[in-house]
């Protein structure tokens, strides 16, 4: 189970993307983990999925994506960081003070869980930050994701105090938290 690689994914892989995304949108910690549902991510057209792929496939991008790829060929997790450039505006409406990374859309496969997938995503992800010039990475994580914490928490990533309210139109998390865990450029 300890035999994969990480690495970017390429624009030609948007099939591969779409399908690794609608599987973690199947995951029973996905209404937690993902503000998306699996309805609405198997809606998107094709050139939804391209499109997303050709960004984040892009080196110099504002955004990569990256993939654990078993020995034979599967994509068995993946994560994506974002650019947040200081002076603009997050996605939640709070002003971005920094030039750092927002890690997104995590997701190991169950049976790859605990061997190590998870922590290298995080470095792939946290070195192409620091090799773009960012001061830092943070990511979202929802109040009672407590398994994905812990794992965030061993990645290196730390409470900054700064909570996010869930919003309207997520059915029983609307009205909760999540919790800012930032990685500061050492």
């Amino acid at each position: 189970m300890n035999d994969f690689v990480v690495r970017g994914i390429r624009a030609d892989e948007w099939r591969s993307v779409k399908a690794l995304r609608l599987e973690a949108l199947q995951d029973s910690a996905a209404a937690i983990a993902f503000l998306e549902t699996y309805e609405d991510a198997a809606a998107r057209p094709d050139a939804f999925w391209q499109g997303r792929a050709l960004g984040a496939g892009a080196e110099a991008g504002g955004v990569r994506q990256f993939v654990a790829e078993a020995a034979g060929g599967g994509w068995v997790g993946t994560v994506t960081v974002l650019v947040e450039e200081a002076g603009s505006v997050d996605w939640a409406g709070l002003p971005v003070e920094r030039r750092q990374g927002h890690v997104v859309s995590v997701y190991v496969r169950p049976e790859w869980r605990g061997v190590g997938v998870t922590q290298a995503l995080f470095e792939a992800g946290v070195a192409w930050a620091w090799g773009v010039g960012l001061e830092r990475v943070r990511l979202l994580v929802h109040q009672k994701n407590l398994r994905a914490q812990q794992a965030y928490r061993k990645a290196g990533f730390t409470p900054s105090g700064v909570t996010v309210p869930v919003g309207e139109g997520f059915g029983d998390f609307s009205g909760e938290v999540e919790i800012e865990f930032v990685r500061e450029r050492g």
